[in-house]
């Protein structure tokens, strides 16, 4: 029986690749001269520092910049609250994305019943797995998923006939 996959994927060597890049341009730019400006990784968790709000600003915007250069999605990013640490310091956390979430998956199932295709969805871990009878069938459920926006970027992939 034919079937794929629907996931969210983030290439964490790209992430780590914009970060460098991010703290490079950082540190060669005037405006930032003498500040603690600078974004680390942990695995899929950023962290921004800034010394006010302002350049807190300028350095996400550069991290987004660098992010879609880089070819990864941006709706992938959680930004939470921003914090003061020390003396008017600030920082944010910067939460990468990955996998579809069980409530998100819940919805594309959902979506794909209510369309009346003939196929059939199953939450596999953090994955949704599509099957069907016919190829055509499949391709119609990716344009539907597609074509709702769910918040996150969803690849399909994993396409067996």
């Amino acid at each position: 029986m034919p079937s794929f996959d629907i996931v969210s994927e983030v290439d964490k060597q790209e992430v780590r690749n914009a970060v460098e890049q991010v703290n490079r341009e950082v540190s060669t730019r005037f405006d930032f001269k003498g500040s603690d400006a600078r974004v680390e990784q942990n695995g899929y968790v950023l962290t921004v520092y800034a010394d006010d709000s302002f350049k807190l600003d300028q350095v996400k915007e550069i991290l987004n910049l660098k992010l879609v250069k880089r070819g990864i999605d941006i709706r992938a990013l959680e930004f939470k609250a921003e914090e003061t640490i020390g003396s008017d310091k600030v920082k944010q956390i910067v939460t990468v994305k990955v996998g579809v979430e069980t409530e998100l998956a819940k919805k594309i199932v959902k979506l794909l019943k209510d369309s009346k295709l003939k196929v059939q969805g199953s939450i596999q871990g953090t994955a949704v797995r599509v099957s069907g009878a016919k190829r055509d069938n499949l391709q119609e459920a990716i344009a539907l998923v597609k074509s709702a926006d769910l918040g996150l970027p969803l690849q399909f992939n994993n396409f067996r006939d």
